[in-house]
């Protein structure tokens, strides 16, 4: 399988709405957002101020997207980063796509002083709960996850 795992581009503009979309509505079953909306996320993404997003491309075709934030960690007192998403399409689930997105996401945050990269996932997920594991992640024992 050739694949590229990189940063996203200003012309991944569609296809990346397109495979956020299946995300967000296909997988997680959520309200779909207005496109305008994707694409400020998307352009926020790409100035990389607050952010960054990786794509995973075979044959030209995005198969695949990680989303870091950037933030603080009070119990750090350092910086850290969030890796809010990471998606790859069916087909690519459980392959070297999936586990190389997440590995890039973890040397950006080696790579850029960071203190540590964290992340959730829905309990209902266990597929992407063993694969954490499986790259080596420890499950946070110690909080609870509110929102609102």
């Amino acid at each position: 399988m050739s694949f590229v795992v990189r940063n996203a581009a200003p012309d991944d503009l569609n296809s990346l709405t397109e495979l956020m979309y299946e995300y967000i509505v296909g997988f997680y079953q959520n309200p779909r957002p207005p496109v305008e909306k994707i694409h400020n996320l998307i352009q926020t993404l790409l100035d990389q101020q607050n952010g960054i997003q990786f794509v995973a491309e075979q044959d030209g075709k995005l198969v695949g997207f990680a989303t870091l934030f950037f933030t603080f960690s009070t119990m750090k007192a350092d910086k850290i980063t969030v890796m809010n998403d990471l998606f790859v399409m069916e087909p690519f689930r459980d392959t070297e796509v999936e586990s190389q997105l997440f590995l890039e996401c973890q040397k950006y945050s080696q790579n850029h002083g960071y203190a540590r990269m964290t992340w959730i996932t829905s309990t209902e997920n266990k597929r992407a709960q063993i694969f954490f594991k499986k790259m080596g992640a420890a499950q946070g024992k110690d909080w609870v996850h509110f929102s609102s």
